[in-house]
């Protein structure tokens, strides 16, 4: 797309072609096929010298550190030996994804370093060690786990020292939908009284660019976007802040084709093979275990199956691990009730209260993943009866449909278990993002706040 800072030579930040070509060519109007952005990530823009420093400090403090004390110690020739050679080059190579994966990751909303960047940065050392030791290599293990340390110790630094990430302040141009801003906690931001830019060194500006703004502040819009100052729509800012994506017409079409990214579909399908067979194979004596406890409390089937709305809206039949009494099936009204779990249900074992805790009743729902009626991450599938009454209320609700249900998902981890309609509408906006932004780093960021939800055992019933 043509943009006059390409004349200009000058970096366009987000939002700069919306507001110059308003500027310049009046009234912008939406293509109704027209794809919005990638989410925007409150980032400087991409610098190769400083990525270069950023990899170099990393490598020196990880690598070459140890590498100069082994050499101090007269005791072998760390830059020669066969040894340490082999394990700095395994140190590096995990060091490089290790900090490339974590970047990616953090860069997603509601993301830690210590939660999130520590478990990515052991996991690629692990697997350099397993390398190792497959293929008979020798190397220091002394050195290994010193890299490990720091590496990981520098993947928390990566998140709560990066100065994009501190005493940023969001300015808000008072016209439209961007004074929703405010509903937003936590986050700095002053409602602009004037069109001039404001003063100080970690600034934004936010504006709805869909509303009709007077001509001097678009006219602001495009001079600070070419003096290099953020500009950002606020619908996206708001979805890359709350991990949130709210549908209010479908002729903003901000889904673009209303299609999830299809390159990523079938790698997702490998993985969810790969994965499920793994996982099975793993938990296979935990199942067992669970059948035999839920058999003996009640002398009842150990297993609950359910007819869900899956992808497409076709129904499938979902397992689980029985968690509560066993009863005959409701009808009407009361199998909507009956379908809901409420705080402290009384329907629920003492055997089902604990694997509910931990998520252990959804295990059996890797043969479902493996059958390829489900995926390992997705939206939640919902009873039948609670599908049928939320699409009666909820607007676009069946389009969360439009890939596969999974054992875990975005609003899981972010909002935990609900029930009522308003609090179903919040996770409805959830799906909603997983599904705009659906790809690999976003499946990897929900992997790792699931281990720290099975831990906590947040939202569970």
């Amino acid at each position: 797309m043509f943009c006059f800072s390409d004349i200009l030579a000058v970096p366009a930040s987000p939002g700069l072609w919306p507001c110059v070509h308003r500027l310049y060519f009046g009234k912008r109007r939406r293509n109704p096929v027209e794809q919005d952005p990638q989410p925007i990530h409150v980032r400087r823009p991409f610098s190769p010298v400083r990525t270069i420093i950023h990899y170099g400090l990393a490598w020196t403090l990880v690598v070459f550190v140890p590498l100069v004390a082994y050499d101090q110690l007269d005791a072998v020739e760390a830059f020669t030996d066969p040894v340490m050679t082999a394990t700095a080059i395994a140190a590096t190579v995990a060091l490089h994804i290790g900090l490339y994966l974590v970047g990616r990751v953090l860069n997603l909303p509601g993301t830690r370093g210590t939660v999130h960047g520590v478990p990515i940065m052991l996991t690629t050392f692990v697997i350099a060690a397993l390398v190792l030791f497959a293929f008979r290599i020798e190397y220091s293990r002394i050195f290994l786990l010193y890299s490990t340390i720091v590496a990981t110790l520098y993947a928390v630094r990566m998140h709560w020292s990066n100065p994009n990430r501190i005493g940023q302040t969001f300015h808000v141009v008072p016209f439209g939908k961007a004074r929703r801003m405010k509903d937003i906690g936590n986050i700095p931001h002053e409602t602009m009284s004037v069109p001039k830019i404001p003063e100080g060194d970690r600034i934004s500006i936010v504006a709805d660019f869909r509303a009709d703004l007077p001509d001097e502040w678009e006219r602001l819009l495009a001079t600070a976007s070419l003096a290099g100052v953020p500009v950002y729509h606020y619908k996206q800012l708001l979805e890359s802040l709350t991990g949130q994506v709210k549908i209010e017409h479908l002729s903003e079409n901000s889904f673009g084709s209303l299609i999830p990214n299809q390159s990523y579909t079938p790698v997702k399908r490998l993985i969810d093979i790969v994965g499920s067979i793994i996982a099975i194979i793993l938990t296979l004596p935990v199942m067992l275990a669970l059948m035999l406890l839920i058999w003996l409390e009640d002398r009842q089937s150990p297993f609950y199956i359910q007819t869900r709305t899956g992808h497409g809206g076709r129904p499938f039949r979902m397992y689980k691990f029985r968690s509560m009494t066993s009863r005959p099936p409701a009808k009407g009204d009361a199998a909507r009730d009956d379908a809901i779990t409420k705080d402290d249900d009384k329907r629920i074992t003492r055997i089902g209260r604990v694997i509910r805790k931990v998520r252990l009743d959804e295990l059996p729902q890797l043969f479902n993943v493996l059958k390829g009626e489900m995926s390992l991450i997705g939206p939640r599938p919902e009873a039948n009866q609670l599908a049928e009454w939320y699409e009666e209320h909820l607007a676009f609700y069946s389009y969360r449909n439009i890939v596969k249900p999974g054992l875990t998902g975005w609003a899981q981890v972010n909002q935990g278990h609900v029930a009522t309609l308003e609090d179903i509408d919040i996770k409805l906006q959830y799906d909603f993002y997983y599904i705009k932004y659906f790809s690999f780093w976003l499946d990897v960021l929900i992997v790792m706040r699931t281990i720290h939800t099975v831990v906590t055992g947040f939202g569970s019933k």
